[in-house]
């Protein structure tokens, strides 16, 4: 065999050795990461809490664009309504000028002094040829009228743009942290999915016991269970607590605000809005419609706030507790007022 020739035959056979042991690595890689290690129950839970608080958090940063869409889409059906009315007088205008011009027309053939020999009444052409003059100043009244109607219309239509595309950029941003929710709720049921059947069973059953004692809690025609608070709580701020205490167990569900499911803005949002007070559907922006409160100063029917950035809302109720939509996973339930990071707090109304 020549030497080119077993040259040849070492490189093939290195290059297959390189790209099995590639194939074989990646192999490994793949292998490695899909035998992820097992959590413990334990562990489970508390990975899956973390990544649904994450899934909260993103929920209510998407909520905070509500309010910016809300009155974007509203200068944009605005500037809407300005550009038909608009359009509807420059084409009026429009219609007057064309009638002018055909007016015109009809006497521009023919010099004056013509037209005043053949008339056969002088003086009636001489009264005539006034109203004419004057007919040329409505012509070039109605030709301003048209351009400042048509340059306040292509100001209009302008703006109109300049809104929509700030529209879209807000609606794209809620679009990612909608997308950025579920990736964390994916994340969560991905780790739930490393459980055995029994221990999954066992955290679905778990939940649903949570929801069941918080439905016992709820204020009944018998007992409105509203002995417990440490001050007396009516009005306003009574119907919002009452009102916030009788979804105790319903399901937490992003972007929610009743009647059957809630996240923690939509809770608050619904809660006081039968009480008459109307609120942002928005944690961060509940922070300011309202009284700030200090914490020895609470009341029942305050809303509590936590982390930093504000990412989640509660509202107090008495004895140190809250009622609040926890999290995705949990139901609406009450908890002590430290469970979380407390931020600041305000009284609606």
């Amino acid at each position: 065999m020549s030497i080119g020739r077993i040259n040849r035959t070492k490189g093939i056979a290195l290059a297959a050795i390189t790209s099995t042991a590639v194939v074989a690595g990646v192999i490994f890689i793949q292998g490695a990461a899909d035998a992820d290690p097992k959590p413990t129950l334990a562990q489970a839970k508390t990975q899956v809490a973390a990544l649904q608080h994450k899934a909260e958090v993103a929920g209510e940063s998407a909520n905070d664009l509500r309010g910016q869409i809300s009155a974007s889409t509203a200068r944009v059906n605005a500037l809407k309504a300005g550009i038909a009315k608009q359009q509807t007088q420059v084409d009026t205008v429009r219609r007057q000028i064309g009638s002018l011009a055909v007016a015109g027309y009809q006497t521009s053939g023919m010099s004056t002094t013509a037209q005043l020999l053949l008339s056969p009444n002088p003086d009636q052409f001489l009264s005539q040829a006034s109203t004419a003059q004057a007919f040329a100043g409505q012509q070039d009244s109605a030709l301003r009228r048209y351009q400042q109607a048509q340059g306040k219309l292509t100001d209009l239509q302008a703006s109109e743009q300049t809104e929509l595309a700030a529209l879209q950029a807000v609606q794209a941003q809620q679009n990612a942290l909608t997308k950025q929710i579920q990736t964390n709720l994916d994340a969560a049921q991905k780790v739930l999915d490393k459980l055995s059947d029994t221990e999954r069973k066992r955290i679905e059953q778990e939940n649903a016991d949570e929801a069941a004692e918080a439905r016992k809690e709820r204020p009944t025609r018998d007992s409105d269970r509203m002995d417990n608070l440490p001050v007396p709580v009516s009005g306003r701020a009574g119907t919002a607590v009452q009102t916030a205490l009788a979804q105790l167990g319903d399901s937490y569900v992003w972007g929610a605000d009743g009647p059957d499911s809630f996240d923690c803005s939509g809770l608050m949002m619904y809660a006081w809005g039968k009480a008459g007070v109307s609120l942002s559907h928005s944690s961060k922006a509940q922070a300011s419609e309202g009284r700030r409160v200090s914490k020895s100063q609470l009341m029942p029917g305050d809303l509590v706030f936590y982390y930093s950035p504000i990412s989640h809302v509660a509202m107090y109720i008495g004895n140190g507790r809250i009622v609040h939509a926890s999290r995705p996973g949990k139901p609406v339930k009450t908890d002590p007022i430290d469970l979380m990071p407390y931020n600041t707090a305000v009284r609606p109304g």
